[in-house]
Parts: C-alpha cells; structure tokens; sequence
C-alpha cells in the first residue's frame, strides 16, 4: 500500500515531489495530466493535484427562482463549461485513492486549502480523515520538515469555516442577483446585477464618498507667502477665510524688517517598518508602480509557488525567530542588488525584526526565501525587489532625521518655515526607492538675526472635496471595517468594476452604482449592512475555533434572506424601473464622448456586424459623420486634442497599456 499527497496547485506538486524524493522521481500522466511516484523512508508516494477547487455549490431545484438555499457540492465540471479541464484531475485521484492506505494534506494552510482537500477527501477519495502538512513557503528544506512533523488529523474547525463561507456566500450572490435581475425583468429589460454580502457594503461606502465629493461646496481661503533668498516661509495662521483681514496683514509687513524669533531643531528616530502582511503588500505595491492589489495578489502567488516568497495570503506581520534569517540572508547577500545590506546583517551577532502586532494562525508575514529566482522580469521583479527589500530593512537600526522650524517675525506677525533632513539613513538606505522623504535643509539662522524679504505673496486658495478612494485605499479600508477577507478583498473590487457600479483608477461611482445603493437603501437596507457582514465574519472565525457549528450560522442567514427576499418580491417592478432607468443614463455617459458640429452628440456604437466600435452622430440619418475606432475597447475620456480639438478616447487592449487617441483621422497628431 501507498501513500498520497495531494497539492493544491500542479507546481506545487512537483516541488513536494522534488523535495520529498530519495530517489528518481517518476514522472508519470493521466490524460495530460501529471502526476508523481517516489519513495521515501522505504514507502512508495503518489504526489497529485487539484487546480484549485475540484468542487461548486449548486442548486438542487430548476429555475431562476430566490431564495435559493437547497444547495450541494457537485464537480465542478459538471456545473460549467469553462471548469471541463479539471475532469482528467478528479478522476486521476478518484483511480490512485483506491489503493492508498494514508492521505496527506498538502494544500495551502487555510481556509480555501483546507476546503478543496477535504471535498477530494470525503467525495473522490471516500474518506474522512487525513495528515496535514503545514509550511509556508515550498523550499525544499520546510517541505521536509512539514511531511515529517505532519499532524493526525485535518483542521476540521478550518474546512468547516471555509464551507459556511461558500455556502453564505452562494446563498447571498444567487438570492440578491436574481432578485436585482428579475426586478429590471420584470420592468422590460433583461440586465445581469449583482450584490452580495461583501459587495454590498462595500458599494455603499464607495457611494457615500461620491456624494461627499458631488455635495462638496468649496469655501475660499487664502494664504500669505513671503519669499526670502531661497526660501518661502507662511503665515503661521495659515488660513485666513477673510481676504480683508488678509490684506490688512500685508499692509501690516510691507517695508518692515523680519526678524529671526526662534529656531528649533529636534532630532527624532524613523523605527523601520513592520514586515508585510498581505493588504500592506497590496497598498505598497499601488503607491510604488501603481500595480493593482488584484494583480500584486496574482504575482505574488507566482512568487509563492515558485519558491521565491513565503505564502502571500496573511494577515500577519510578525516573522517568528523560528524562520532561518541568517540562512535566507546568505542567499540574497549572493545577489549583487542585496550583497551590501544582507552581508552588513550578516556581520551583527544578533538581528531581529521589527514585528508589528497583526497575527495570522496559519503563516507569518511575508519574506523571501532562501532560493532567490535566477532572473524576473517586469512587474514580477517589482514585486519581489520590494519584498525583499522590505524584510531587509525591518532589521536595521531605526533612520535618525532632524525637524527644522525657524519662526520670523515681521511687523508683530509671525511666519513659519520648516525643513527637515536625514542624519543617518538606517533602514532607509535600503527601502528609500520605495519612499518620499523630504530633504530641505534650512541655513544656520540665529535668533535676532535680521534678513531681507523679497516678495510677498497673497494666495487664494479653496477648501478641497475628500479623497477619492483608489483601489488600495478601499482594500485598505475594508481591513479597518473588517469586510472580506485579504484573499477576497480585490476579487470583490473586481466585481464592482465589472458590473459597471465603478469606474476609473480614482475610483467613480457611476450613476447605476449610486441608483442601486439607493434603491436597496429603500427597499431592503439589510443587504448594505456592514454590522450583519462583520457579525458574519465574527462567527465564521468562531466556527473555526469550535465555539460555534456551521447550521447555526446558516439558519441565521437564512432567516435574514427570506426577510430580503420578500422586501424585493413586494417592490420587485419599483426596483426595476428605477435601475433601468439608472442603467441607461450611466451606459449613455459611458459612450458619449462629446459634441458633434451639427450640435448632436458624438456616441461610441458597436457593430454587430463588423465586431467593431465606431463613432457617430446621434443625430442620424440627418449627420451622417462617423469615425472608425482601432480593434479594443473604447471609453471617454473627457478631453480634447491640443492639436485639433476633436474629442479623445482611451482604447483598451487586452494585455497591452491603454492607448488614449484622437477620432479625428486627419489629425497632426498622427502625422507624427
């Protein structure tokens, strides 16, 4: 009898199959699918894979009908077309298991790892238990250890909790997408929206910015500037909401000498960062190269599994002491780019990092390892070099930098001027890429010491509108609210995006995205409720700690839903009406892009039967102007060409940058 090992992923397969051999490694393969047989400790293992969940939730009954909450895992090549590829993998495990006599759990260590092997385990393989093994990185040292101090049993407190996500979530995405669907149905119009326990809330603070921002009412204010040598030093009441009062401040200075009142000079320790946990990773990597949280999640899982990190979704930024620093140093000290900071690591007798205190029960924060890639490219290296770059510098000694304020006094009024510099770079000389310091350094004033003023200025200003969110702003504001999950976070962005409730990188709620929050507000306020998602979330984590099953969770949404369902089913044609008429107007400001000569509007129109957009007039037959578009998807963009004045349009391709270009055919601008 044998043993068997299933991975989560197939390139994690063949690095535990890589790692675990004390011999040749078999390769072997079932309808295009691979699979390992090695030998260790005089026992034969068969190592396979999933592709990620082998399993969907699916409704028992027929029909576009809600609630729905007869649900029941299924193949997930049997629920949809796009899932056939993982059929040859389901029955690769289904033909081995007959023959295994010990099971081993080698997905990833949390809550969807710990889902997809127990589904294999209770439905392909016919078992209910099974060995763990635990690591956080796929180097080959911790694969080993993580085989050979496997525990007993399976995290059943995990897989429980990762089952009552899918079904809440199943319960919430079928039941609010259906009965936002069939309301604009049943109004005239067939239109796919979608809402769910996540997304809803999330919607609804987006939505509330929006109309801060749309409310927003600009107050003036203006600021008095005076401008000596090289400097520029502000009236220390930096406001002033009458521009009267301001005046009669300059007619105050104008003609008098300024006097150097005060000088203070405070130097103040920079501690270095914490390391990072998955959402800083996300908000760091937007902020540096302005890369997505979603894509930064997706690069660094490639990272993962190719042994170059440890395992990207954490919530932790802790890095034990029981982790090998020293080790993972000697590595990076062999590449040219990190020699300098890991060997001056290397040289101290005791390092230690400067941990943060959000704790993850399944891994540590996240770090290199100690098999540094050979050669990345592209964003792939952005990512990595600021990883590493990160755990390097929260080893080092804290930045020492110097605050400056000298306060002048001109005519009984006081003004401020402020400098700061660095005195030693500690940790910044290693991650001062990824960061804007302010390096102005002031002359060596003395108090009483007399100076010449140039110029005076008077500056009108207005108050500013909050903030637009971007989407690491928002991933990072859901953690703060406790909303999703780090591993769910940019999917349910995603969403929003696609649904057309969003749009642009500083993100804009659209009109459907207002209309919808508003509707729902109206007519059923619970699916918006952030307290009800949190409270969700809270007893998901009691269900994997023991303190709570999995159908008292469920019965309770239930009872919420049922309560949903029958508000929309009362409204169900109001609601439709309303979101129909949302839809148009934000589809009609999606595709007008400006005006045409003959005072109609210029639309982006797609053919049918060409398969291409194109522009014309909205008023057709009667202007007959159009313009043909490059092969992509065209958006507004809301400005106009500097050389000809027609409208612009951002073009976008899939897996190319954005291509912003004007309709105009004739113009210079394409002459160049």
């Amino acid at each position: 009898m044998a043993l068997m090992i299933i991975a989560e992923k197939p390139a994690a397969a063949l690095k535990i199959a890589i790692a675990l051999a004390e011999g040749k490694i078999e390769k072997k393969s079932y309808k295009g699918v691979r699979y390992y047989k090695i030998t260790r400790g005089g026992k034969e293992i068969y190592i396979v894979s999933a592709v990620g969940h082998l399993f969907g939730l699916k409704e028992d009954a027929k029909g576009w009908i809600y609630p729905v909450f007869e649900i029941s895992w299924k193949p997930i090549y049997t629920i949809s077309k796009n899932a056939k590829f993982t059929k040859p993998y389901f029955e690769l495990i289904k033909n081995l298991s007959k023959n295994i006599e010990e099971f081993y759990n080698g997905c990833d260590l949390d809550i969807e790892g710990e889902l997809i092997f127990k589904n294999i385990l209770n439905f392909i393989c016919k078992r209910n238990d099974a060995r763990r093994m635990r690591f956080s990185t796929l180097t080959k040292s911790e694969l080993i250890k993580a085989f050979e101090n496997s525990s007993e049993h399976i995290d059943f407190g995990l897989a429980e909790a990762g089952e009552t996500r899918h079904f809440l979530d199943h319960y919430y995405g079928i039941t609010l997408t259906r009965a936002l669907t069939l309301a604009i149905k049943s109004a005239g119009m067939f239109k796919i929206l979608s809402t769910g326990r996540v997304q809803g809330p999330t919607l609804k603070i987006l939505a509330k910015r929006e109309k801060e921002i749309m409310n927003f009412k600009p107050k003036p204010f203006w600021q008095i500037e005076i401008i000596t040598g090289n400097l520029s030093a502000w009236h220390k009441k930096d406001k002033f909401w009458n521009v009267e009062e301001a005046e009669e401040v300059i007619k105050k200075i104008r003609g008098k000498k300024a006097v150097i009142k005060n000088v203070t000079r405070k130097e103040y320790l920079v501690p270095p960062p914490n390391p990072f946990d998955l959402t800083t990773l996300q908000i760091e990597a937007y902020k540096a190269f302005k890369i997505t949280p979603k894509e930064t999640l997706s690069i660094a899982q490639n990272l993962y599994t190719n042994s170059y990190i440890s395992y990207p979704r954490t919530s932790s930024n802790i890095l034990p002491s029981t982790i090998n620093f020293k080790r993972i140093l000697a590595a990076l000290a062999a590449k040219s780019e990190y020699s300098e900071f890991a060997n001056k690591l290397l040289g101290e007798k005791y390092i230690k990092p400067n941990n943060g205190k959000k704790k993850d029960p399944a891994h540590p924060a996240i770090y290199p390892t100690e098999e540094p890639p050979k050669e990345l490219k592209g964003n792939e290296l952005k990512v990595y070099d600021l990883i590493v770059r990160r755990f390097l510098s929260t080893f080092y000694e804290a930045a020492k930098r110097e605050r400056q304020i000298v306060e002048i006094e001109i005519g009984g009024e006081s003004f401020i001027v402020k400098g700061s510099r660095t005195i030693d770079e500690g940790w910044l000389k290693v991650y001062k890429r990824y960061l804007k310091t302010e390096e102005i350094e002031l002359p060596q004033f003395k108090e009483g010491q007399t100076i010449e003023v140039g110029k005076i200025n008077l500056h009108e200003r207005e108050t500013q509108p909050p903030k637009r969110y971007t989407p690491a702003s928002i991933i990072k504001e859901l953690e703060k609210r406790s909303l999703g999950t780090k591993a769910t976070r940019s999917e349910i962005l995603d969403n929003l995006f696609k649904r057309d409730y969003l749009k642009d990188t500083a993100i804009r709620v659209t009109n459907l995205g207002l209309k919808t929050v508003e509707v729902l507000e109206k007519f059923c306020p619970a699916v918006l409720d952030e307290e009800l998602t949190r409270k969700f979330e809270r007893e998901l984590e009691e269900i994997r700690e023991g303190k709570k099953k999995k159908e008292e969770v469920l019965n309770e949404a239930i009872e919420v839903l049922k309560k949903i369902a029958s508000q929309f089913k009362e409204n169900e044609k109001k609601i439709g009406e309303e979101l129909i008429k949302a839809y148009k107007e934000t589809m009609e400001k999606e595709t007008i892009i400006g005006k045409c000569k003959c005072g109609g509007n210029l639309k982006i129109i797609y053919s049918k039967k060409t398969k291409k957009y194109f522009i014309a007039c909205t008023n057709y037959p009667k202007c007959k102007i159009n313009f043909s578009l490059p092969r992509g998807l065209p958006k507004p963009t809301g400005e106009v060409c500097q050389y000809c004045g027609y409208p612009l349009v951002i073009v976008i391709r899939k897996g190319k940058r954005p291509w912003k270009i004007c309709i105009n055919p004739e113009c210079e601008s394409k002459k160049k």
